[in-house]
């Protein structure tokens, strides 16, 4: 009976009860894995170090940050697109060049001029007078064949009797990027017995230094069309820049200024792409919400770019960017300029604070906020410190990310105006990428053979003429090895102009003085950067991972993956 009593009690084995204990065992294995499932996601989702920085990208990012092709170089993470990057070639178009047929023709036989030359017979040459002013841009048109130029500066005396300088701005005939360039050299002007003028010769880029700042009351130069270059909304490389911190004048124009700043989070020490990615959502939630941003132009550099094989904190903004640009473009402040206004101002004038402390809370939440400073404070934990966590969801499609702002450093481009001036705007370009990737067959089976000598004088042959100068980028550190191709080309590599960045040079004195008169080093972000510029401006580039070899530039079968 008592058994009788248990069965019955438990009914787990009537036949009207199967369907429902059956449904009830299945529900509670399903709560089960559940549960399991979400604990070991809670698991993983706290330790997990996303390989990329960039934790879950948003399209935009994605599309910026991938090139339409599989170039070695464009779609490299090691060298960061700016704003110039995306203006059209084709935006300097409606500024028309200068033809040597626009050059005044003058005749230096004539007999007014004989009889200026009995009557004076000095040797030494009047720079402003306008028979040498366009006798120098005749000789320098026909000596650069591979440029346009847009603007003649009026030649000033050199050193001696005999020399001139002048300087002009110009774009390279197959320049692919939208940018002007300004150079500065010295003449060597000879008179003859007859008075009649030459060039004698034109030197080395960026020599004649006397040409390099424009007088004050000085009268523009040659200009055609009516059309001033400094209209131009392009970078000008080869112009002296202007890159000092802004300040605010006075107490009322601080009191009266609206302000915006991020403090703490993740990003310090990520690459380049992740920097500014996260930067300009600040500098985007900052023009929204018609505000200043206060920016830290301190930068922590990553290992990735160190010659240390650490990462670097008190790298200058200014080193990798143009801050003059800009300073002068968007409403920005130093942060160490503005506590210190901060602190003498904001108790006597009353300014409040507004801290948010939330990346979800949106811009458009702020919109209303009457205090003086917005702080967006991000805390420790990765990626929901990132700041362009900010710019995610709804926000995307009302904060806009100013590009055309941020343009890469104007001393840097002026490193590859030099090297490319040098070259005389008419070389070919190879990127040849080795490194460790050669080690590692099991992901670059080829890469080694098909960068060795043999192989490279064989691919080249047919895409470069014999004889041409050839600049060779690559992160190769025995460029020896690449000693067999000079016998058909004119190599160049990097190192080859050091000068140009070595103690004595302009770059070293103008980044000294950044640096609070500390020396800065050429670093491997600045080298990376240069050698790329350098190759984009080859009339003919050739890729390492296109052209040269059929491996994969991220490893065995990822090609499709990397062109998809």
């Amino acid at each position: 009976m008592l058994g009788r009593s248990a069965f019955s009690r438990t009914g787990g084995f009537r036949p009207e009860n199967l369907g429902q204990n059956a449904l009830s065992l299945i529900g509670n294995i399903g709560f089960s894995l559940f549960v399991v499932g979400v604990l070991v996601f809670t698991i993983i989702a706290a330790t997990y170090e996303p390989e990329d920085p960039l934790f879950h990208p948003s399209n935009k990012i994605t599309t910026f940050l991938t090139s339409t092709s599989n170039a070695t170089l464009k779609a490299d993470d090691t060298v960061v697109k700016t704003g110039e990057d995306f203006m059209a070639a084709n935006q300097t178009a409606f500024a028309a060049f200068i033809n040597i047929t626009d050059v005044e023709n003058t005749d230096n036989g004539s007999d007014t001029n004989q009889l200026d030359c009995e009557v004076n017979n000095s040797s030494s040459i009047d720079c402003k007078d306008p028979e040498i002013f366009h006798l120098m841009m005749k000789a320098t048109i026909e000596k650069f064949k591979d440029i346009h130029f847009y603007k003649f500066g009026k030649p000033i005396s050199g050193e001696g009797d005999i020399t001139c300088d002048m300087a002009w701005r110009y774009r390279p005939k197959d320049g692919k990027t939208a940018a002007f360039y300004k150079d500065y050299r010295r003449f060597v002007v000879e008179k003859s017995e007859n008075c009649t003028f030459s060039v004698a010769s034109i030197g080395d880029y960026h020599s004649g230094v006397n040409a390099r700042k424009r007088k004050k009351n000085q009268k523009p130069g040659f200009e055609k069309n009516g059309k001033k270059s400094d209209d131009f909304s392009l970078p000008v490389v080869g112009e002296q820049v202007n890159d000092s911190l802004p300040v605010i004048e006075s107490e009322n124009a601080f009191k009266r200024g609206k302000y915006l700043i991020y403090v703490g989070g993740g990003d310090r020490c990520k690459s380049m792409n992740h920097y500014l990615w996260s930067f300009l959502c600040a500098l985007g939630e900052a023009q929204y919400l018609n505000r200043t941003l206060v920016m830290d132009l301190t930068l922590c550099l990553s290992s990735i770019y160190t010659s240390s094989g650490q990462n670097e904190e008190g790298k200058d903004f200014r080193f990798y960017f143009d801050f003059e640009h800009l300073k002068e473009a968007a409403s920005v402040l130093d942060q160490v300029q503005f506590w210190s206004d901060w602190e003498k101002w904001h108790k006597k004038n009353g300014l409040g604070l507004h801290l948010v402390e939330d990346f979800r809370l949106t811009p458009m939440k702020l919109s209303n906020v009457k205090e003086t400073l917005i702080m967006r404070k991000f805390g420790s934990v990765e990626p929901d410190n990132y700041w362009y966590r900010v710019c995610e969801g709804e926000t995307e499609s009302a904060v806009q990310r100013p590009w055309h702002l941020v343009w890469k450093s104007r001393r840097l481009m002026e490193l590859v105006s030099a090297i490319a001036s040098k070259l005389n705007w008419d070389y070919d370009a190879v990127h040849i990428e080795r490194g460790d990737k050669v080690i590692n067959k099991d992901l670059w089976p080829n890469l080694d053979k098909d960068t060795s000598p043999s192989a490279l004088l064989s691919s080249l042959q047919d895409k470069i003429e014999e004889g041409r100068n050839v600049y060779i980028a690559t992160n190769e550190q025995d460029i020896s090895i690449f000693d067999p191709l000079k016998d058909k080309y004119a190599t160049h590599f990097l190192d080859e102009y050091k000068n140009l960045w070595d103690e004595g040079s302009e770059w070293y004195s103008d980044t000294m003085k950044l640096n609070g008169g500390n020396p800065v080093e050429f670093d491997g972000y600045m080298r990376a950067s240069v050698d790329t510029e350098v190759f984009l401006r080859g009339k003919r580039q050739i890729e390492t991972f296109n052209d040269l070899t059929n491996d994969c530039k991220d490893g065995a079968g990822t090609c499709n993956a990397a062109s998809s």
